[in-house]
């Protein structure tokens, strides 16, 4: 199905929110960003995972006790919008989830990006994509998306296409959380961790990957060490 992807002024507050990149550029920058991962590790003890997410170092650790099993760049909330801090629990995983609110409306061949009670009468609707969502508070949650150098979220923390697979299956329901300004991994582990390039130059994907299965499928097969 060839579908055109329409976003149109009216939209701005679509973009604030970071869903996408912003605007076209070289090829070259899109298959850096695609060809970015981290090594993982699987767990001896599943019961014995935990995550720590630093918000000012834009990481995430994680941990079988003191073996890192992930290190990995995150996107976090921004100052208006920050990421909750606290201690909390994976309450919900799905691979295929969406968003409730904002998405992608289509009729025909014409997909438009926009909020749901914004969407053209008579048009179809889905949400916005989020892939291998790790939910730890009501509406907060882990998840694939356009990871940017500064902070770019409203609260959730976004995670590269490459690198959410593997979180998704280091984690379970019941998983702690532990989200914080800072931990003390920032100063070992979280040392010199390359992040992908930043998202916001680069071209988005197209509209047929957002309204069909594409984007949920768009990452390289996850390997473990």
């Amino acid at each position: 199905m060839n579908i055109k992807l329409l976003i149109t002024p009216s939209l701005t507050a679509l973009a604030c929110l970071g869903l996408h990149s912003c605007s076209t550029a070289p090829s070259s920058g899109l298959a850096a960003y695609q060809s970015y991962n981290r090594p993982a590790s699987l767990p001896t003890n599943p019961s014995n995972v935990r995550v720590k997410v630093s918000t000012s170092k834009q990481l995430a650790y994680v941990m079988e006790g003191s073996k890192p099993l992930l290190v990995m760049p995150v996107s976090v909330g921004t100052s208006s919008t920050p990421t909750p801090k606290g201690s909390f629990r994976i309450f919900k995983k799905e691979h295929r989830h969406r968003a409730n609110s904002h998405g992608f409306a289509y009729n025909g061949n014409n997909v438009r990006q926009c909020y749901l009670g914004s969407r053209p009468s008579g048009w179809s609707f889905k949400g916005t994509p989020m892939p291998y969502w790790c939910e730890f508070k009501s509406n907060y949650g882990f998840h694939t998306g356009w990871m940017k150098h500064s902070p770019c979220t409203h609260g959730c923390i976004r995670m590269h296409e490459n690198v959410a697979p593997k979180f998704f299956r280091l984690v379970k329901t019941g998983t702690p959380v532990s989200i914080a300004t800072s931990h003390p991994e920032d100063n070992t582990l979280g040392r010199n961790v390359p992040r992908p390039p930043d998202a916001s130059p680069l071209p988005n994907y197209p509209g047929s990957f957002m309204v069909g299965d594409g984007y949920f499928n768009r990452h390289t097969a996850p390997t473990f060490q």
